[in-house]
């Protein structure tokens, strides 16, 4: 039986009421039914990658926290030809948030996103903007910002991102599986982000989700697709 090392961290508390160790409890009885399981925080990885057939990466939290850890995590991956699940190789959440901007560049539809003032231009002419660290996660950093107060915010290493308030009716977020569509799912009451009930996409709806998918390569990439609808923008 082969041996799995599923990497999360049972108690990262995200804002919210969404408690992330729920999911690893479940996910990990299934998959013992299968494989060996070997549990151990992110900061740990290291003392067990060597006896494991298969690393699962999964609920971390903002990679901030062990910044240095992850990235020497990463190295590994490459230098002793780890087996992942993701797969690192991509264009998504594994790297940060970067991508939001690239897209951007990119002319996709996404919520248009800078790191720069010198870029102000690109986005839309609103009074309050939404900053966030390009490596962080739930809601970690985030903050609004007022129009007349995005200088003294902004920091000139490029760390945070930079997004038009927009306020939104709800997301419908689409999961792929090895680029195949699963299933998609959607939080109708916005004050009650985690509460998740079954979304039917359209034709449509899988298309526009589908160029995300397309577009972030890498064997298994992940890269949670979310369309949003807007109540003003």
């Amino acid at each position: 039986m082969k041996k799995l090392l599923f990497v999360t961290d049972l108690y990262y508390e995200a804002k919210g009421s969404r408690v992330y160790c729920e999911e690893d409890i479940y996910l990990t009885s299934q998959l013992r039914k299968d494989f060996q399981i070997v549990i151990c925080h992110p900061e740990d990885m290291e003392n067990f990658e060597a006896d494991c057939d298969l690393i699962l990466y999964r609920n971390v939290g903002p990679v901030a926290r062990f910044k240095e850890k992850y990235q020497a995590f990463r190295n590994r991956i490459v230098s002793n030809e780890l087996k992942t699940y993701n797969s690192f190789t991509g264009k998504g959440d594994m790297n940060g948030k970067q991508y939001i901007i690239d897209l951007t560049n990119a002319s996709f539809p996404v919520i248009p996103t800078i790191d720069t003032l010198d870029d102000l231009h690109k986005l839309p002419n609103v009074e309050t903007f939404i900053m966030k660290p390009k490596d962080g996660a739930d809601s970690v950093g985030f903050e609004f910002v007022a129009k007349n107060q995005l200088n003294a915010k902004v920091d000139s290493n490029k760390s945070m991102l930079i997004q038009p308030f927009v306020d939104f009716e709800y997301e419908v977020s689409f999961y792929f599986i090895d680029k195949v569509f699963q299933y998609a799912l959607y939080a109708p009451n916005k004050d009650k982000r985690w509460e998740l009930k079954a979304y039917i996409p359209t034709e449509e709806d899988l298309e526009f989700a589908q160029r995300f998918v397309d577009w972030i390569g890498g064997l298994n990439e992940w890269m949670r697709v979310v369309q949003k609808k807007e109540i003003f923008y």
